[in-house]
């Protein structure tokens, strides 16, 4: 899906709370770090050499996250992630934790974050080559707020179970 990266990985016991759940934190860090992955595949270059070549970064300033199923260990996950939003200042990034099958949605992160100048230690507007990657990359989805796009997936998730 054009605009959508997906990866797979695998849940490590490690990561897992005493009852047997992958914990809370670690959902964070194993989308995050899928997130970074798929910045280098659609960017062709890793946030380090970005920050090497123009002194810029990306800060998150939020961080929404939704837990709608439990996620066990030692079972392979499929982690997505898309622009949802851009503008030259600020992008939100979608996250979501699937199953192998990519039926069901364990969990989903929207990331805020603003493009950031280091020498200057203040937001700054992007290039206009990176908003025409970003813009190139952008999948609209319909919902809007966090809320709604959370129970669209949680009704999404029951249908499954249906069949």
């Amino acid at each position: 899906m054009e605009g959508e990266i997906t990866s797979q990985v695998k849940i490590r016991f490690s990561d897992c709370d005493p009852i047997g759940h992958l914990s809370n934190s670690k959902y964070l860090e194993y989308m995050l770090n899928a997130r970074e992955d798929h910045f280098e595949e659609i960017c062709g270059y890793s946030y380090e050499d970005h920050i090497r070549q123009t002194g810029n970064t990306w800060v998150v300033t939020q961080n929404q996250i939704t837990y709608l199923k439990e996620v066990r260990p030692n079972i392979t996950v499929n982690i997505s992630s898309k622009i949802i939003q851009h503008d030259e200042y600020t992008s939100v990034v979608e996250i979501l934790m699937k199953d192998a099958r990519n039926e069901i949605i364990h969990s989903v992160l929207w990331t805020t974050v603003v493009y950031f100048n280091m020498k200057e230690r203040r937001v700054i507007p992007c290039s206009p080559e990176t908003l025409a990657s970003f813009e190139s990359n952008c999948k609209e989805i319909s919902e809007k707020h966090f809320g709604h796009r959370t129970e669209s997936l949680r009704k999404q998730n029951k249908q499954w179970k249906k069949y």
